[in-house]
């Protein structure tokens, strides 16, 4: 996916994936779109209406090629049929639709870089650009997901998604808790105190340096379904 981005200073980037997003004041960000042909049976028309509707369609045609076929041609953006549209069309149609689509021209749209932070850290894979209306729910979706797919650490792992330097969601990995007081025998209360200071202690020391280990079946299951992202495969 290609998106260009004009600064306010007249700096111009071409950007093809989040990483690249630059920082600073943008003053318009550009995305491609494509020109959609629908061939579907006419008892489906409100199921792609409404697909096409969340996708950011815009309807430009419409003809009965029969008494019971339509023809449906929408202008569309690249980043929201290349992930799983096809997918969806086939769902909600029963398999009788087909998609055709052409890259047509570009189009200012309203879209932010979400990043998807892991103890402060942005991981790229998981960031994305999307359409302002749908980054919270891109954020707290991924976020949700994180918190159940990495392994929990020794230590708290907060997971945020941010615009920027605002934080629009956030979960956190609790820490995998020890049973430290195990072979403390009998009353002491303040053996007991000591040994989960200690514990607290050496938790806070390991947050500080420790890293956050990401299994690689999480990236596979987090990016597998729809998110509200984009993937450069192009499904036709």
């Amino acid at each position: 996916m290609i998106y260009r981005v004009e600064m306010e200073d007249g700096e111009e980037h071409t950007v093809t994936n989040p990483s690249e997003f630059p920082a600073g004041k943008i003053a318009g960000i550009y995305e491609p779109m494509v020109k959609g042909t629908l061939l579907s049976p006419a008892e489906h028309i409100g199921q792609i209406m409404e697909l096409c509707q969340e996708r950011r369609g815009d309807l430009q045609g419409m003809d009965y090629l029969s008494e019971d076929r339509v023809e449906m041609r929408y202008t569309l953006p690249l980043a929201e049929i290349v992930f799983d549209f096809f997918d969806q069309l086939k769902s909600r149609t029963k398999g009788y639709a087909s998609l055709d689509y052409e890259p047509t021209h570009e189009k200012l749209s309203d879209l932010v870089k979400v990043d998807i932070l892991l103890q402060g850290e942005a991981v790229d894979a998981f960031s994305a650009i999307v359409h302002r209306e749908k980054a919270y729910a891109y954020g707290v979706e991924m976020t949700k997901k994180l918190r159940e797919l990495i392994p929990r650490q020794q230590f708290e792992v907060p997971v945020q998604a941010a615009i920027g330097a605002r934080v629009i969601a956030r979960e956190n990995i609790r820490a995998i808790r020890k049973d430290v007081l195990s072979k403390c025998y009998g009353g002491d209360i303040s053996r007991k105190r000591k040994l989960l200071e200690k514990q607290k202690e050496g938790k806070k020391r390991m947050k500080m340096v420790g890293r956050v280990e990401v299994p690689q079946e999480a990236f596979i299951s987090a990016l597998s379904t729809d998110t509200g992202g984009s993937d450069d495969k192009k499904k036709k």
